[in-house]
């Protein structure tokens, strides 16, 4: 008999229920007892960026999240300021270095604003970090407690593709709004009458770009590392355009809660979109994150009432007779998916529908996805070819291509 983690709702994961988090981001049962390196969830996404201040408040009126918490100089932090924002059991960690020899400062000059840490919430952090040691992974932090008037939260971490980590967290003994350093407060951002409650409710996965030839090596530290399975592949024609290619994996751990895509460049005519992220970024990192809502409709309309544009499609994606027959019937007209640019995709266990942004930051690196899935467990396999298409368009407006 199998057991999945966590089958009732929690703190980790605020008001989303497990049966929403089901079908936002399809997670699938396994037997937690077998698995070497428990993940609960994902914990964190952190981010190092420019200007911690103003960018935590474009996520708040963008992406319609609610700041929570907040570290910097007037908690006691003199080297850097940090805004925790949550939307459903999303948490994003807005980073920026305060004094001029922050550490911090240095890692934004060489990568620019992206992902340093893909925290994630483990059930037992000294466990996983003997399992990991054992195979050969970096500890970069050891086990240890920190505590304050709410309780001990258990940490360590490892490191990963690039300068990427995860931070390994168990708060189970810990009630306070985020790690203790940090004090519960809201943004001075009201949102405006008639505003969604939540543009998205979860994070459904990251991608990972590494250097050419890395991609199985990264798969496989996945694999022995942290127990995480082989979700996909996408290799050759199947994601190949006339100018650019590259090859793609997915690793997940056992309940499909955390998902990470991993990218590596191929052989092509030009430059591929990873040979460019790899470039502007300076290695291997975090291309983007997706996140999963269950009204894809009204999360572009709010984004783009906002100000975030998103990668053009071709209305002759949505007149196609062969995409209409292969799609079949989905919730929303293919005439208000074709309005919005959105994309759709259907495999053997049901459909998605997805749209990307543009680049968020001044270097073509990070952007952002937008998915609501309808029981497929897969990526949006047909539309690889469309979106690539797109990206190139814009690596063509930059220059890059």
């Amino acid at each position: 008999m199998t057991e999945t983690i966590s089958h009732s709702p929690d703190k980790s994961i605020d008001d989303v229920s497990f049966d929403q988090l089901r079908q936002l981001v399809g997670l699938v049962d396994y037997d937690e007892s077998r698995d070497p390196f428990p993940v609960k969830s994902m914990d964190a996404v952190v981010f190092v960026v420019g200007n911690a201040t103003q960018t935590a408040l474009f996520y708040q009126v963008a992406f319609g999240m609610e700041q929570i918490a907040y570290s910097g100089p007037e908690t006691g932090n003199r080297d850097h300021k940090s805004y925790v924002l949550k939307s459903g059991s999303a948490r994003f960690v807005i980073t920026g270095g305060v004094r001029p020899d922050s550490a911090l400062l240095d890692h934004h000059r060489a990568h620019g604003d992206g992902v340093t840490d893909l925290a994630l919430e483990v059930t037992d952090v000294d466990k996983c970090i003997e399992w990991a040691r054992k195979q050969g992974a970096t500890v970069l932090d050891e086990p240890h407690d920190v505590s304050d008037e709410h309780g001990t939260v258990r940490i360590a971490a490892i490191a990963a593709y690039g300068q990427t980590r995860h931070t390994l967290i168990d708060r189970s003994r810990y009630t306070g709004v985020y790690l203790p350093g940090y004090q519960p407060r809201k943004g001075a951002y009201r949102k405006p009458e008639g505003a969604p409650k939540r543009v998205f409710q979860a994070v459904d996965h990251c991608v990972g770009n590494v250097e050419l030839g890395k991609m199985d090596y990264w798969v496989e530290f996945y694999n022995r590392v942290m127990g995480f399975v082989n979700m996909a592949e996408f290799i050759g024609d199947d994601i190949a355009t006339d100018y650019s290619a590259l090859m793609s994996k997915v690793v997940a751990n056992g309940n499909h809660r955390v998902k990470f895509p991993l990218n590596e460049p191929a052989v092509a005519a030009r430059k591929s979109q990873i040979d460019e992220y790899l470039e502007f970024y300076g290695g291997p990192g975090v291309q983007h994150i997706a996140l999963a809502t269950n009204d894809i409709l009204a999360t572009v309309d709010h984004m783009r009432a906002a100000g975030i544009e998103f990668l053009e499609t071709p209305d002759s994606y949505y007149d196609d007779p062969e995409l209409r027959a292969r799609i079949g019937n989905v919730r929303v007209p293919i005439e208000e998916l074709k309005r919005r640019k959105i994309l759709v995709d259907r495999d053997e266990d049901g459909y998605l529908l997805q749209i990307f942004t543009k680049p968020t930051g001044d270097r073509p690196t990070v952007f952002f996805e937008m998915i609501e899935r309808h029981g497929s467990l897969g990526f949006g396999k047909g539309n690889f070819k469309a979106l690539f298409e797109a990206i190139e368009r814009e690596q063509d407006r930059r220059g890059n291509l």
